[in-house]
This record gives C-alpha cells, structure tokens and sequence, in this order.
C-alpha cells in the first residue's frame, strides 16, 4: 500500500503544523462571556497553554499522505487536542496524580480550584464531541463512525479503564499487564486519533490496520519515554517529576536499560507498520523518529 499522493513537505513542519492547530482550537473553544466565566477561562488556558500538539500533526501528516487535505481533518486533530487536554487537567487533580505543574505551568486546579478545574475537563470533552458532530462536510454515516470511535478511546474501555488501573493498580500487576493499562490509558487516544484519519480518507480495510498497530506500538512508545522523563527535573519536562513513584510501571519493573530497548522495539514496530501504509521515506515515520530523537 503507498499514499495516494505525494504531498508538499514544506507547510508539513511541526511549526507550521502547530500554528494552523492553534489557530483553529482557538476559534472553536468557547470564548468567556465576562469575568465570571470561568469555565470557559480554564477550558482555554489548559488547551491553549502550550503542548507539542502531537496527535493533531500526526493526523494532518497522516491525512495528507493519503490524499486528504480537507478542513474536517483540522477539526478532528483539534478535537483530539481537546480530549488529550481534558485527560491531563484530570490526571493533574489532587484526588490523582496531585500534579502542581503541566506545561511549565500552575496546574489549572491550582489555578482556578479544583470545582472549576473538574468542570472545565468535563467542557472539554463535550466541546470535542461538538466539533465532531458538527463537522458537516463529511457525511452523516462517516461522522457517526468517527463519534464512535472518540467515544470508544475516551470511555470505560479506553482512556477511562486505562486511568483507574494506573491509579488503584500500584504494586499489583505484572508486565503483561503493565503493558495493557499503558494501551488504554495512553494507546487508545493514538489509535482513535489515525482512526479518525483514516476514516476520513475513506482508506481501504488493510490501511486502517497498518495505522492501528502503529497507534498502539507509538502509543506503548510514548508511556515508556513518559516513564523515563519522569525521573528529570521539572524545570526540563515542564511538569512534576517523580509522580510515577511508588506506581506499577514497566521501568520500576523492568529498570531503564530494558524499558530504552522496548522503546526502541515499538519504534521499530510503528515504522514498520508506516511503510507498509506510506513507503520508507514516509513523512509520518520520519515526525515520529524526529519526536523520540531518533535521526
């Protein structure tokens, strides 16, 4: 299988990428009504705070790979976007991970308490869910499917399922399981995300599978490199560290020399799965080793 066509590279940068993705999560997030408004104040300042907007140009770099460039594509990465955000906002709460920075920033609990925090996250996935369904350029039949399949990664069989066991898992599991709370909890918003696009694309069965195994091996990638950064200071991560101690994850199991050949193994495995979509020099694999480091 090979891209239906061979895109321009040159408006395909992270930059570039993450400006357009900025722009157009600023239009579609809720602007405050006055100063009361703080709801709509803490929706924009957790999604409009900085991020690397991963998933969002993984998708655009996706789509256009496979012939699809239309402004329903934006939208989806944006809503993406949204739902990544509303799971750190909760994943920061004290009742979590008690987190006091994201992004170089005050958590927004800490910012505007833990009552507007908790509304804001809730905001967040309902203004998602918005923009998918309003998306009326794609047929009714396709955004269905694609409403599915947000609802699927967020919900008790995707990122949901996949925060509790983090959380009430600590010293009990083993690898294996290990390695499935990471699919969930980290995984499923990869694998919806390339989903989505593919969906859009309208890709052939075959392509929708090369893309979900690469999800879940970048995904599986993503948790591990997340495990290794939590042992650096938050001065270079930008959030707290030592957050994962005292929880059951792979490097407390493993130790760092097997968790970096794991990591490499699921970069290995994703590339894999993205030449079999896009060729070897596809645009996606070289985003994906340039985010992990790997020239």
């Amino acid at each position: 299988m090979r891209a239906l066509a061979t895109p321009p590279r040159d408006d395909l940068t992270p930059a570039l990428l993450g400006a357009r993705i900025d722009a157009r999560l600023a239009d579609l997030l809720p602007r405050p009504a006055d100063h009361r408004d703080l709801v709509a104040m803490a929706m924009r300042e957790g999604a409009l705070a900085g991020g690397k907007r991963t998933r969002p140009q993984m998708m655009l770099i996706a789509g256009r790979e496979l012939g699809c460039d239309t402004p329903a594509l934006l939208d989806l990465g944006c809503a993406i976007e949204m739902v990544h955000t509303a799971s750190l906002v909760l994943d920061d709460m004290p009742c979590m991970d008690n987190a006091e920075l994201r992004r170089g920033r005050p958590t927004l609990h800490r910012s505007f308490g833990e009552d507007v925090a908790a509304l804001a996250a809730v905001g967040l996935l309902s203004q998602a869910f918005a923009t998918v369904a309003a998306l009326g350029e794609v047929a009714p039949a396709v955004r269905t499917q694609l409403v599915g399949v947000l609802a699927c990664a967020v919900g008790p069989q995707g990122l949901v399922r996949g925060q509790c066991l983090d959380l009430r898992g600590a010293g009990a599991d083993g690898v294996d399981e290990i390695v499935d709370t990471n699919a969930l909890k980290t995984g499923a918003l990869f694998a919806a995300a390339l989903e989505m696009t593919a969906l859009l694309a309208e890709a052939d069965e075959a392509t929708r599978k090369a893309l979900g195994r690469a999800a879940l091996e970048l995904g599986q990638a993503f948790q591990l490199q997340d495990d290794l950064h939590d042992r650096h200071d938050s001065a270079s991560t930008g959030k707290d560290s030592g957050k994962d101690v005292g929880k059951s994850t792979l490097l407390a199991v493993l130790g760092i020399g097997e968790v970096r050949n794991r990591l490499q193994a699921h970069l290995r495995n994703a590339s894999d799965a993205l030449a079999s979509v896009y060729g070897e020099d596809g645009l996606l694999d070289a985003y994906c080793q340039r985010l992990f480091g790997v020239h």
